[in-house]
């Protein structure tokens, strides 16, 4: 549509054959920019894992949609455009495109007649480059796999030490639930003690749903709608956090601040799997390991799935004296039942649909007291008393734990979650390898090892998931590249122009990374997928470029002219196009989890935009210049 407008500014009359040489002038590069894009998005299709899914429809819906642009943009636009323009009339446009033109030749001539400015200005844009990557070492950006969402719900998980009864978990349960009132974001709570609350994500993939023991607690707090409160949801958490963790520690008890997540479904954000056959190895490295945890700072909501000493007391019956004083086995393991549990003594019907059971039970400070157990009595089949503790014997020991496997291998978790500035678990990983590196144990970033003899370590979580979603993006994009330049080199015949073309694609990473600088906001998964797409888009800008270039040299023109004039004509339709891709990031900028890729789309956009129209253009004039 603009290069039709353009022949009607040029000759003040609109002609079919004007509208069809118009659309031929540009249809083979539009084409072949749409391929492009198509190529640099698709390979997302094949990302492995638990982002697969996500990231599949992606690539589907986005190729789709080109293809069906590409044909309206080739058939409707132009028969549109004819309808609205064919009886419109324009004159005098020429100084509109000579005051582009002089821009242009004025920004180009100083760097086209000077080989010291036209390297030196190249060489300020690779130093704008480096600066932009060493954002990320510096931790200016943080990098992310996801970002926090903004949820209307928290959990505060509550482990109380193994010992603990029922009553004692939901005493401090309740305490710390009154704690929360004081924060004005919290609407209301619930308290779910000795048993999970309602089934969410984090009971699916952090195995919440499991908990029904009696020292485990989770209060279920509900926020104001987020329409009603300025601060997100992660910030609550951490106040929520910092607010609970010194009450939990003066009744021993272990506490984690859980975020309703959008992803990714980990265990926990840091997870070290210790694994070894020898239990007790496997322990003291785990206890070691949960110290270094300990000693970071900004790990938190640190735990291990170990389970205190409980005592147990088995009780064995002496049938031999259950025999000789009359007294029946089963009357003795109902009488012990009795005394622990309680009996049920029938139904009763009340207001509820269910009826509700009828249960006898002693009082909990009874049925927790052995002496109270030696004192009972049972009737024997003649009538008389029995001492209990006559018939049984009471034997003291260690209740046995739990022992997880993983893929058949034996493991001990260690957990863990990341706040502060760096909200992030791969820089606290980076703090404490070098430090679990001292136990002299070798670490598994990658890989579960494989030799269950030795005590080793696996770095799971968060970072488990990150690893695969970039370095299958990564490998992603290393296919868009071969293909985008074999591509383009069949097209253009060329082995050297394909290169030029691809120039804005390294130069889009000086809009992105600092772009996510000054929104202070992480660059995550959906922040990699903008840069991937915008390899696509910017790659087509510089194709339409380099081909009116060429185009101008077939008409006879030089080099120098050729560069200006297709600089001059290409613009308007470039920075149009970026444009439309900017307004429709900005709707992306409000979400919390597409955020990333809006940042990407919208700064990397413009930044790359106005350097390809000068980098491009000058790379290609130098490199033919030098040729000819």
């Amino acid at each position: 549509v603009e290069n039709i407008e353009r022949h009607l500014s040029l000759k003040g009359k609109l002609t079919i054959q004007d509208a069809l040489s118009a659309v031929a002038e540009v249809g083979n590069p539009t084409i072949l920019a749409t391929l492009t894009v198509i190529i640099s998005i698709y390979p997302m299709a094949f990302v492995r894992g638990l982002m697969g899914p996500y990231m599949k429809p992606m690539p589907e819906g986005a190729s789709l949609s080109m293809i069906f642009s590409l044909l309206i943009a080739l058939t409707i636009a132009p028969w549109l455009t004819m309808k609205l323009l064919g009886k419109e009339q324009k004159k005098d446009e020429k100084p509109q495109t000579q005051k582009l033109y002089n821009l242009y030749k004025k920004i180009f001539t100083p760097l086209l007649n000077s080989k010291f400015k036209s390297f030196g200005f190249l060489f300020l844009i690779f130093i704008l480059f480096i600066a932009s990557i060493l954002l990320i070492p510096a931790k200016k950006v943080i990098m992310k796999m996801l970002p926090f969402d903004n949820k209307n719900e928290i959990q505060v998980i509550i482990d109380m030490p193994t010992y603990s009864s029922l009553e004692n978990t939901y005493k401090v349960a309740s305490i710390l639930g009154k704690q929360l009132l004081k924060i004005k974001e919290v609407d209301n709570y619930q308290i779910y003690a000795g048993t999970s609350s309602p089934f969410n994500f984090n009971g699916l993939v952090r195995h919440y749903y499991l908990r029904k023991r009696p020292y485990q607690a989770d209060i279920a707090v509900n926020l104001v709608d987020k329409e009603f409160r300025k601060r997100k949801s992660h910030d609550i958490a951490q106040e929520i956090r910092k607010l609970l963790t010194p009450i939990a520690k003066k009744y021993n008890a272990r506490i984690k601040v859980a975020e309703v997540p959008p992803g990714p479904p980990v265990l926990s954000p840091i997870v070290a799997e210790i694994y070894g056959d020898n239990d007790g190895k496997r322990l003291k490295v785990a206890k070691e390991i949960k110290k270094i945890f300990e000693n970071t700072p900004g790990v938190v909501d640190i735990d291990w799935y170990v389970e205190d000493n409980v005592t147990q007391y088995n009780f064995e019956i002496n049938r031999n004296k259950a025999l000789k004083f009359g007294v029946p086995v089963q009357a003795i393991i109902d009488t012990i039942q009795a005394y622990t549990k309680g009996i049920k003594l029938g139904l009763i019907h009340i207001q509820s649909r269910e009826p509700e059971i009828i249960k006898l039970i002693l009082p909990y400070s009874d049925r927790n007291n052995l002496e109270t157990l030696k004192n009972l009595k049972i009737m024997n089949k003649n009538g008389k008393l029995v001492p209990l503790i006559e018939l049984i014997k009471i034997k003291k020991t260690i209740k046995s734990k739990p022992i997880y496997h993983k893929n058949l291998k034996k493991v001990t978790y260690v957990i863990a979650n990341v706040s502060g500035k760096e909200d992030s678990p791969i820089y606290a990983m980076i703090k404490m390898i070098p430090l679990i590196a001292k136990l002299k144990i070798k670490q598994y970033f990658t890989r579960i090892p494989d030799n269950d003899f030795k005590i080793s370590m696996k770095w799971d979580g968060e970072w488990q998931v990150t690893y695969e979603v970039f370095r299958d993006l990564g490998i992603a994009f290393g296919v868009v590249l071969i293909i985008l330049y074999l591509v383009l080199a069949a097209w253009f015949k060329s082995y050297i122009n394909p290169i030029v073309m691809m120039i804005p694609i390294p130069l889009t990473l000086i809009g992105i990374i600092p772009g996510h600088f000054i929104f202070r906001k992480f660059f995550t998964a959906t922040s990699m997928i903008g840069f991937i797409a915008l390899a696509g888009i910017m790659v087509r800008n510089s194709i339409l470029l380099i081909d009116f270039i060429e185009m101008a040299l077939l008409e006879g023109k030089n080099l120098k002219n050729a560069v200006i004039d297709a600089g001059a004509i290409r613009t308007r339709p470039v920075v149009l196009t970026s444009l439309t891709v900017m307004i429709g990031a900005l709707f992306m900028l409000g979400d919390p989890i597409f955020v990333g890729l809006g940042v990407s789309m919208l700064t990397g956009t413009f930044v790359s935009t106005i350097l390809t129209l000068v980098v491009v253009p000058l790379v290609y004039f130098w490199i033919n210049n030098s040729h000819d």
